[in-house]
């Protein structure tokens, strides 16, 4: 059984804070500041370039993209870091329509992440040639796949209200009618236990920001099935995803399955955030994470709703049909939010009324969900979110 008291430890969480926000921003691992620190001083700073190979440096986003791809179900050495993650789902979309060319139709839905989205139409717009992206109600994509579409390009989790979609069952759908899927993880990954190889997708990107607590900027991951890690072919050809970089020759041949992912030079500095971050996995049961967050987010929807009658409820109550993540709705979204971070309850808004917090067992109990419930129920009872300060938008919200 995980002992989450033992990785809560793990983090270096701010004194009298409660962080419902890790779905969006994961909190610092105390491991994570001497790592850097390390990479820093003693590598950087003692071995200068010699840290390519004398540190492994070349290395890290292959080593750690097989740590990550034990968490989200993907075959060792299939999943590779760097970049970011519109970069990422650039790269997989773009080689997903390669290899469907007679086909001209992406589809996706309205709850997608706008960026991924907006992806999409720039590299519809690039191609030109009747190239388009659809997109349809995330309850409507099954019905909408047809031999029309190359490939279908879903978040697992919806941003906004936690839905989950069924990966199994939508990745065969499209098999069944010869399109490919690519699977944004951005929400799944460290959240609960993925299973892409099991599935059957095609492709799968994400960040490692938000539930692998990477810290801001930090990169993002690939995945592509063994099925297709030869056949994919890199629509951003760059210089380490050559099969020989230190060859310098003038014309690009594409690396060897996942390597030929791979673009720029690494960030070796947030990959050593990430490496510390990874370490505080070890030991943890992803069933054991999912049943815990499950009986999180119980808690704290039967609390709201008992304390709150004016929010409404926005994410789905069955288990197996939303993520770690609880939204409620109200139209001073904002304002609330605003007036909970202010009592050091931490979660965000997201347009146009959401109240969204995370539920991530890994630094989050039941404790925690208790006091969200107080705070949030004394704010909405006394009206407290109806005070100016709260009502100005800052640049992120």
């Amino acid at each position: 059984m995980t002992d989450f008291a033992a990785t809560k430890a793990m983090f270096d969480l701010p004194q009298g804070m409660t962080y419902l926000d890790g779905n969006s921003l994961g909190p610092l691992p105390r491991g994570a500041a001497a790592r850097v620190a390390q990479t820093i001083t003693d590598e950087w700073g003692q071995m200068l370039i010699g840290g390519w190979n004398r540190a492994g440096w070349m290395d890290l986003p292959r080593s750690l993209g097989d740590r990550i791809a034990a968490l989200i179900g993907a075959e060792t050495g299939h999943v590779v870091l760097g970049d970011t993650l519109s970069i990422k789902v650039y790269q997989a979309l773009a080689s997903a329509l390669d290899m469907r060319p007679t086909r001209r139709v992406i589809l996706s839905d309205t709850g997608n992440f706008p960026s991924d989205l907006y992806i999409a139409e720039g590299l519809c717009r690039t191609l030109g040639n009747g190239y388009r992206l659809k997109t349809v109600a995330p309850e409507d994509v099954a019905g909408a796949i047809d031999d029309s579409v190359a490939a279908v390009m879903l978040t697992e989790v919806d941003y906004r209200t936690g839905r989950r979609h069924d990966m199994a069952a939508l990745t065969a759908a499209a098999h069944g009618l010869g399109a490919l899927t690519l699977w944004d993880l951005a929400h799944s990954a460290g959240a609960f236990p993925v299973h892409l190889a099991a599935c059957g997708a095609d492709f799968a990107v994400g960040c490692t920001y938000k539930y692998l607590n990477s810290g801001p900027g930090g990169p993002a991951f690939i995945y592509v099935s063994p099925r297709h890690a030869d056949a994919a072919r890199p629509a951003l050809s760059g210089w380490l995803g050559h099969e020989a970089p230190f060859a310098f020759a003038l014309e690009y041949r594409a690396g060897a399955g996942i390597d030929r992912m791979r673009v720029g030079t690494p960030p070796i500095l947030q990959l050593a955030a990430l490496e510390a971050a990874l370490d505080v996995w070890n030991g943890v049961d992803l069933n054991d994470l999912r049943s815990a967050s499950q009986a999180l987010m119980d808690q704290y929807i039967a609390g709201v709703e008992a304390a709150c009658p004016d929010l409404i409820l926005a994410t789905p109550r069955n288990h197996g049909a939303r993520g770690s993540q609880v939204s409620f709705r109200h139209p001073q979204a904002y304002a609330i939010m605003q007036a909970m971070i202010a009592r050091g309850v931490v979660g965000d808004f997201r347009a146009p009324d959401v109240i969204r917090c995370g539920f991530t067992p890994l630094f989050i109990d039941a404790g925690d969900v208790a006091r969200a419930v107080d705070v949030l129920a004394g704010i909405m009872q006394n009206r407290l979110w109806d005070n100016p300060a709260y009502q100005t938008r800052a640049k992120v919200t």
